[in-house]
């Protein structure tokens, strides 16, 4: 089964704190989801970081179909996708198991849909 794996959780607060922390501090989190990314590489397909929300532009569709286009993300909350693994496992359970031991905040499980195409 093929999921994708958001990692949430970058917050304001966490991005300050991450700020905040020391250049050490910084390198060992950093190290720990290199390890992460180490210990799982054979079942993860494409993975990305992705740049600040901030950067976001969003396409929303008006009652008429006319696409709207704006700045930011589109779901207002404070906590901003910041990333995804595309993983292949064998069931949810072992995409759960990977999400337990993600070293960095939340993670949103997705199933992807098997569809084929034309």
């Amino acid at each position: 089964m093929k999921y994708v794996l958001l990692f949430c959780g970058r917050t304001p607060q966490e991005l300050a704190r991450r700020e905040a922390m020391s250049q050490e501090v910084r390198a060992q989190m950093d190290t720990r989801v290199a390890r992460w990314f180490a210990e799982y590489h054979s079942k993860i397909g494409s993975a990305a970081q992705l740049q600040e929300a901030h950067t976001t532009t969003s396409v929303q569709f008006a009652a008429d179909g006319r696409p709207l286009i704006t700045d930011g993300p589109f779901l207002e909350g404070t906590e901003v996708i910041g990333g995804y693994a595309e993983i292949d496992v064998a069931d949810l359970d072992e995409a759960l198991q990977m999400a337990k031991t993600w070293p960095a905040g939340a993670v949103e499980i997705r199933p992807v849909v098997n569809a084929s195409r034309p």
